[in-house]
């Protein structure tokens, strides 16, 4: 361990002299020092050497202390970096990149860096570290208590899934920079970050309805317009946006195998834009899907667009105006929920919830994932799999069944022995 010997000078000053064995054994490259003129800074040195195994610590150059890194060529506020690239990204809407600036300025924005010796200071495209990251994702899981309040807070912890949403907004940010021509930096100090499990968050547990729950739900709901959307939201595992968008030239009914195309979805406008919906493509790539429909829905469909042009909406309210969300839910939904839950209904469900009640019916159908992902419109397997993969246990029997079947050795009895075929 080190120690500290205390050097008189003549002068009558005092040196403190920092001593330690590299490595600390007791055969190595022999003793280093290194000398301070003040017992505080001396300490300080030492607690450092002690952390790093008795060697120096990285960054520290002797005689002169922490020496810093001279800013690379090109180098900027972390922050105005982040805000160039997503202004310059193509291939997005407006309101995405607004929601991309917006996550910048609210939380990439606590990104800090610590410099060797302890200082922190603001970050850049080019200092920031691995180790800076990691405590960014704690600042994020932590949250920030209201110091006049602890009950309430300043700023409240972040869920795993938006910590791993806005990790990944990071990395593409860093990842950049690695890209850059010439180069800002040598690799991408994302890669590797440990990131919270969305396993280990409860609170935004999606909820499955069984047929008698959702029949609970249904019940109250009178409305009938408001009543074929909620059948079809359950019946087709399409999202909000896209079933409120489907219009009667995407059906094809008079088939011998009907469809519906979901081509679609209503999407948010830019802030300050004066748009607050408009129509653009389905969520991801393989959104635009063909979804085969049964018996039922085509009855329904069919009296829904009597009568209707090719681009009249199928889903809409009394008054023939297009659904708006808070509309639905305000003086629809959360109204049949609160009177089924009076009446005995045990979960808190949400309109998209609707949607995981379809894969929970269709897993329970034995219906493969892989089938359920292109009918969701998930761009990956692991999407499906990540989401949904937990609810794959109707087929256990099958499955035990089919591995006994494997491992099962056919006893041969003494005397014989096995012959190769052929």
């Amino acid at each position: 361990m080190a120690s500290i010997v205390e050097r008189p000078k003549s002068d009558g000053s005092v040196t403190y002299q920092v001593r330690w064995r590299e490595g600390g054994g007791r055969v190595g490259q022999g003793g280093e020092t290194e000398n301070f003129s003040d017992r505080n800074s001396a300490e300080q040195f030492k607690l450092l050497v002690n952390a790093h195994g008795q060697h120096w610590p990285p960054g520290w150059v002797r005689g002169q202390g922490f020496v810093e890194e001279p800013a690379a060529p090109g180098d900027q506020p972390f922050v105005d970096w982040a805000l160039r690239y997503v202004s310059r990204l193509t291939g997005i809407d407006e309101r995405t990149r607004d929601d991309y600036e917006r996550e910048i300025r609210l939380h990439l924005s606590l990104v800090t860096h610590t410099t060797h010796s302890g200082l922190v200071v603001p970050p850049t495209i080019c200092n920031v570290t691995a180790d800076d990251v990691t405590n960014w994702v704690r600042t994020e899981e932590e949250g920030l208590p209201d110091p006049d309040d602890p009950s309430k807070w300043s700023r409240r912890k972040a869920d795993p899934k938006s910590i791993r949403t806005r990790h990944g907004l990071m990395f593409s940010i860093f990842q950049a920079a690695v890209e850059a021509d010439p180069p800002l930096r040598t690799k991408n100090p994302c890669k590797g970050t440990r990131l919270p499990r969305i396993d280990d968050h409860i609170e935004e547990e999606m909820c499955f309805l069984e047929r008698e729950e959702y029949t609970r739900v249904r019940t109250e709901i009178t409305d009938p317009d408001a009543g074929d959307l909620t059948d079809w939201l359950v019946g087709s595992g399409t999202r909000w946006g896209e079933a409120t968008a489907l219009q009667v030239r995407d059906l094809n009914l008079n088939s011998e195998t009907p469809t519906a195309t979901i081509t679609r979805a209503w999407k948010k406008g830019k802030k300050g834009s004066g748009t607050s919906m408009y129509l653009g493509p389905p969520k991801t790539r393989k959104g635009r899907r063909v979804l085969r429909l049964t018996p039922t829905q085509v009855a329904m469909l069919r009296r829904r667009t009597a009568g209707l042009s090719p681009e009249d909406f199928v889903f809409r309210t009394g008054a023939g105006k297009v659904w708006q969300h808070a509309n639905f839910y305000n003086r629809k939904w959360r109204p049949a929920v609160e009177a089924a839950t009076a009446k005995g209904l045990t979960k808190r469900v949400r309109i998209h919830d609707l949607r995981h009640t379809h894969v929970a019916w269709l897993i329970a159908a034995r219906i493969p994932l892989p089938a359920i992902q292109i009918r969701l419109g998930h761009e990956s397997i692991s999407t499906t799999v990540d989401r949904y993969g937990h609810l794959v246990h109707a087929l256990d029997d099958e499955i035990s069944a089919a591995v006994e079947v494997a491992l099962s050795i056919v006893p041969v009895q003494p005397g014989l022995r096995m012959v190769s075929g052929g």
